[in-house]
């Protein structure tokens, strides 16, 4: 099974412009994200997929494999679907270039579904216990799943809803994804979905659509950097993982 990954890796973004090349710890934050993909001994090849030329330079600079795409691709799915039409391989993932607290172990959880379930998996992703404070907020996706961990519902709401008070394990979801060949294409081939377009969410697209998306545990949170106060977050974490 000929495994790669595709970080996309946009410089345009406007809450954090020019993000992914920021320096976190004395590095580009992409590069910590390369660096742990690299680590991962499942993966056949990690790639950037970007649409900026500075993230080409830096990736000479550095010695990562980049791939340019079009600036016009609307999302990071459609950046890894694009490296798709490129490059076969059996399994895409999916791994966002401003997650710095990526781990190789992300990874090898993403892509146990596949040994575990076989053909019955279009696509996973990862989930975590979700921190007391993060349980009421928006801005942290929740998931649950069945009990062979088929992905039933992600929201921005608090799910599932603890009517009874009798105290319930609140998964976060981790945006990362790891996606059959065929399910890649059909996932960029579809419209957005109404369920998608109403909590803003991608990745309703492929509940909506009948497509099977397994959800693994990890016990490794991680942070998606879309402020100055996530980069000094990570900064903090990463300086501390650096000195033990």
């Amino acid at each position: 099974m000929k495994v790669i990954a595709v970080i996309p890796a946009r410089l345009a973004s406007t809450r954090l412009p020019g993000k992914v090349l920021l320096p976190i710890a004395g590095r580009p934050m992409l590069a910590w994200v390369y660096d742990a993909a690299k680590a991962c001994p499942q993966l056949d090849r990690v790639i950037v997929a970007t649409d900026s030329e500075k993230v080409i330079a830096a990736g000479h600079k550095y010695g990562w494999e980049t791939q340019l795409t079009s600036p016009q691709l609307a999302s990071g799915s459609d950046r890894v679907h694009a490296v798709s039409l490129l490059i076969d391989a059996d399994i895409y993932v999916n791994v966002q270039g401003d997650e710095p607290l990526l781990r190789p172990e992300h990874i090898d959880a993403l892509l146990l579904p596949f040994v575990r379930h076989g053909s019955a998996v279009d696509a996973t992703t990862l989930s975590t216990l979700c921190p007391p404070q993060d349980i009421a907020s928006p801005n942290a996706v929740k998931v649950v799943a069945a009990a062979d961990g088929r992905a039933l519902y992600f929201s921005r709401a608090t799910i599932p809803y603890d009517r009874d008070g009798n105290g319930v394990a609140v998964r976060k979801h981790l945006g990362l994804y790891a996606y059959r060949k065929a399910a890649l294409a059909k996932f960029a081939s579809l419209p957005p979905a109404r369920l998608e377009q109403i909590e803003r969410l991608e990745q309703l697209r492929l509940l909506e659509n009948g497509l099977s998306l397994f959800v693994e545990d990890t016990h490794f949170d991680t942070i998606g950097v879309d402020t100055a106060e996530d980069l000094q977050r990570a900064e903090e974490i990463l300086q501390k993982r650096r000195n033990q």
